[in-house]
């Protein structure tokens, strides 16, 4: 299966199925998805993780479910 680009509103509704929050990894600049229980990464909101996308022309990428986060 190949990667395609989705919206933040279609990666939030498989990020509530999946129990996953956005997060950024302390002391850098990284965003992820988490399910909060990793000390490592802070989770932050959807509007301040749309506009971490942003910032680093960042997208989010789905392939059966799967997510990542990576340039356009």
């Amino acid at each position: 299966m190949s990667m395609e680009k989705i919206s933040v509103s279609e990666a939030k509704k498989i990020a509530d199925e999946k129990g996953l929050k956005p997060g950024l990894v302390k002391g850098t600049d990284g965003i992820q998805f988490t399910k909060g229980n990793n000390p490592r990464l802070e989770t932050i909101d959807w509007d301040e993780f749309k506009d971490k996308l942003k910032e680093r022309d960042l997208a989010i990428y789905e392939s059966g479910g799967w997510m990542k986060i990576m340039k356009k």
